[in-house]
């Protein structure tokens, strides 16, 4: 756990890493890690509460609570922090440190989810055999129930994707072992259990509902191949795309997924997935309602807005491009009253290390430095700060993660703008699905923050009193 104050530096205060980076030798399953993992920071919040509750780590502006709550601190969210300098940490280890802590996949150089989702459920890093035993428990779980997948057979295949996979998440609530066990009656003390077993079905399952949403949209007609136990949770997921034979595609989805895939407790999807899950909904309800804020153009649609007006600026000024023509067409942007998609953050002051470790991957593969597209991205990032700078209406000059993403997917053949969401979906289940888990593993409460009225607000800004 880390608290920031108002500097915006922050403070390690627990931490299950050794350092440096050393993989456990254990071959405990997941449940038992964290089962293992439970106890120690139930006696850490226990502490908070008993020594901290009445300590203040902030105050509340008017324009905190007109202005989208940005910048509160207000919510418990475990796996990690973004800290607006050095941007995203999970459990305390950078993107560089998690590309050289975690392991990959056989035959791969890229981390991937089952790695980093034990590291975020448990705070340790796993062994090559524990996150291997993950791969298999979920290759295991992961086909979908008949009804569910001739519900999504049966939707409509103008109905966007992302629509699509909200409606296949809930319906597995079908089979959720937490709202069955709820029923019947189970302790609190055990609502942790059930909701790692939904969690892990639910993470299970995405690939194969995700695939299906593609295939029956993108290719009609085409096999859905049968998911492979000796292949990881994205390999399998490239396989059933249609992309398994293309290696470095799997390699980057990997990547992407695997750093993607928690940006701590405040963005839409992740704090909709908290608050839901709030009301001890299943994990599927909970993901469900976080996948509809993610469809929404200010969250997770940014990387498919990047990708077009790259290819409009590519299309305009050609593939020989230079500095200066990108600098043009920057100021053309702004000055009819557009934002430079991908570029600022709402929480991030300098690159997002997301983006720096998508370049780093391009970098180490020659098609993809030939590529125009790719080329164009570096060139932009080269620039675009400088004239953000100029502008001075962005906070962060910098690029984010979109910059990038949506890009090579575009060099690498999917090129379906609307299911670049999907992915990101696919993607954030993992930091959600933890929260969930220890939301019930550490006896969080229903989330119920106090609301004013216009008038309200300002008597007591008038007033000065709380």
């Amino acid at each position: 756990m880390f608290l920031s104050n108002s500097a915006s530096r922050t403070f390690p205060i627990f931490l299950h890493i050794r350092s440096p980076f050393r993989r456990l030798a254990s071959t405990k399953s997941l449940k038992e890690t964290i089962e293992e993992v439970i106890p120690v920071k139930q006696a850490h919040l226990k502490k908070l509460k008993t020594e901290y509750s009445d300590v203040s780590i902030g105050d509340v502006k008017v324009g905190n609570v007109i202005g989208g709550m940005r910048g509160l601190r207000a919510m418990l969210w475990d796996s990690s922090v973004l800290d607006p300098e050095e941007g995203i940490r999970f459990h305390g280890l950078s993107i560089p440190d998690v590309q050289r802590a975690l392991p990959a996949a056989p035959g791969g150089k890229e981390i991937i989810a089952e790695s980093m989702l034990w590291l975020l459920l448990t705070g340790q890093v796993p062994s090559a055999e524990q996150t291997r035993e993950l791969s298999r428990e979920l290759a295991q779980k992961g086909n979908l129930p008949p009804s569910v997948a001739s519900l999504i057979d049966s939707l409509p295949k103008t109905l966007h994707p992302m629509t699509q996979l909200g409606i296949g998440v809930a319906a597995l609530n079908h089979d959720s072992s937490f709202q069955a066990a709820y029923e019947k009656g189970i302790k609190k003390s055990e609502y942790w259990r059930y909701t790692l077993d939904d969690s892990i079905n639910l993470v299970a399952r995405l690939p194969a509902l995700a695939a299906r949403i593609y295939r029956n949209v993108y290719k009609p007609g085409a096999t859905l191949p049968e998911i492979d136990p000796e292949l990881d949770l994205v390999g399998n997921y490239s396989k059933m795309l249609g992309y398994g034979d293309n290696h470095d595609l799997t390699e980057y989805l990997r990547l992407y997924i695997s750093i993607h895939g928690d940006h701590e407790g405040g963005n839409a999807s992740a704090h909709t997935a908290h608050l839901v899950g709030s009301t001890l909904s299943d994990p599927y309800l909970s993901y469900a309602a976080a996948l509809f804020a993610l469809a929404g153009p200010l969250h997770g649609l940014a990387n498919q807005e990047v990708l077009r007006w790259q290819l409009s600026m590519l299309r305009e000024v050609g593939e020989e491009v230079s500095h200066d023509t990108i600098r043009e067409y920057l100021w053309k942007t702004l000055k009819s009253g557009q934002v430079v998609p991908g570029y600022g953050h709402g929480v991030l002051r300098n690159p997002d290390p997301r983006f720096i470790a998508l370049q780093e991957f391009c970098e180490s593969k020659p098609e993809l430095l030939n590529s125009p597209i790719i080329q164009l991205v570096k060139k932009t990032y080269e620039v675009a700060p400088d004239v953000l700078k100029e502008h001075g209406k962005t906070k962060n000059p910098y690029p984010n993660v979109d910059a990038a993403s949506g890009c090579v997917l575009y060099h690498y053949g999917l090129t379906e703008f609307k299911y670049y969401t999907v992915i990101f979906g696919v993607s954030r289940a993992l930091g959600c699905v933890t929260q969930l888990v220890w939301a019930r593993a550490l006896g969080l409460p229903l989330e119920r923050p106090k609301s004013y009225s216009l008038e309200a607000i300002e008597q007591l800004a008038k007033s000065g009193s709380p």
